[in-house]
């Protein structure tokens, strides 16, 4: 069933969020080979008259996901219904979604890798032969009930493919892995939501908040909203190279679109433990932070930069790294450049 909730009743800021989404695949920008095989996929299901196969899209958080499964959805010309696997957590819980569901329409279950184990169990039938069979009451008054349900299709959505079981993903059609972006597609997407926030913004300093948008769209997008602020404020339009700059200093984002945190992170790297390698759990500590933040947040970003490496000793920190912070490798480090 989609989501019935009045446009009135949702918050501005989510408001805004849905208005900046791209709703169809050729305002999508960026991903042109997943693009290329939605639209086969897609125009071949129409052709057949039958409902998509079923997917799963991998990735680090705000690459397009979500959107792509709305697209999708509207695409087919079916209803969307959303959700999380640690919203799921009883049988019951996917029994009364699944029922819901007319023919053709799309369940969205993000972070799918966090289903429970046995809630797995009962997508297997729901997935590969539309029916669900579930146990009612306990000990010797149990018995199990069979629903047919309509043919469906899943889209899950992952930022850990490797947690997800070999058996659920290989009930899935098609897999696709989205990449972080070049600066040039976000600054398309940059571009796009500056028209639709009617923002005058210069196309030089869409791409300076895309080169510091680390690949991201959604990063992309929450920092033009701060440049907009910051120029309703501090400066006035059009937003320029020199407005955009100011405005993300402010927020302590440098050319290279780290953080203060990733900075703290190389910072504790090479002064507290020499270089590396160290633990996750170690560096975590040693800066204040969750580990599974940094492994999360901090470290894809930093590694596909060239900044971090990982080691089976532990993390360490690249040439680029020193040279960033204006230091000279020392003792075992220095060998190593």
């Amino acid at each position: 069933m989609p989501d019935k909730t009045p446009l009135d009743a949702i918050p501005e800021d989510s408001k805004l969020e849905l208005t900046l989404r791209p709703a169809v695949l050729d305002q999508f920008v960026g991903q042109l080979r997943i693009k290329e095989r939605l639209n086969v996929l897609i125009d071949a299901a129409k052709h057949r008259g039958d409902s998509l196969e079923h997917l799963l899209f991998s990735g680090p958080p705000g690459l397009g996901k979500t959107s792509l499964a709305h697209i999708i959805a509207k695409s087919m010309g079916a209803a969307i219904t959303t959700t999380s696997g640690p919203v799921i957590e009883k049988a019951g819980d996917l029994a009364g979604l699944l029922t819901t569901l007319q023919k053709g329409d799309v369940l969205f279950i993000d972070e799918i890798h966090r289903l429970n184990k046995n809630i797995e169990e009962y997508l297997y039938p729901a997935m590969e032969d539309f029916r669900l069979d579930i146990i009612i009451d306990q000990g010797p008054n149990a018995r199990s009930v069979r629903l047919n349900l309509p043919r469906f299709t899943l889209i899950g959505a992952t930022t850990r493919a490797g947690m997800i079981s070999a058996p659920l993903r290989s009930r899935f059609g098609l897999v696709n892995r989205l990449d972080y972006y070049p600066a040039a597609d976000l600054q398309h997407v940059i571009l796009r939501s500056a028209r639709l926030l009617e923002l005058d913004i210069q196309p030089e300093a869409a791409l300076e908040i895309a080169r510091r948008s680390r690949g991201t769209p959604r990063i992309a997008n929450n920092l033009l909203r701060w440049v907009r602020d910051f120029v309703l404020v501090r400066s006035k339009p059009p937003v320029t190279v020199e407005a955009a700059d100011a405005a993300l200093s402010m927020l302590e984002i440098d050319q290279d679109g780290l953080d203060e945190m990733d900075k703290r992170l190389l910072e504790a790297l090479i002064h507290k433990f020499d270089g590396g390698p160290v633990g996750l759990n170690s560096l975590a500590v040693s800066i204040g932070e969750e580990a599974g933040t940094l492994e999360e947040v901090h470290e894809p970003y930093l590694i596909m930069e060239g900044f971090l490496k990982r080691t089976p000793q532990g993390r360490v920190a690249s040439k680029r790294a020193y040279d960033k912070l204006g230091l000279k490798p020392t003792g075992s480090q220095k060998e190593l450049f």
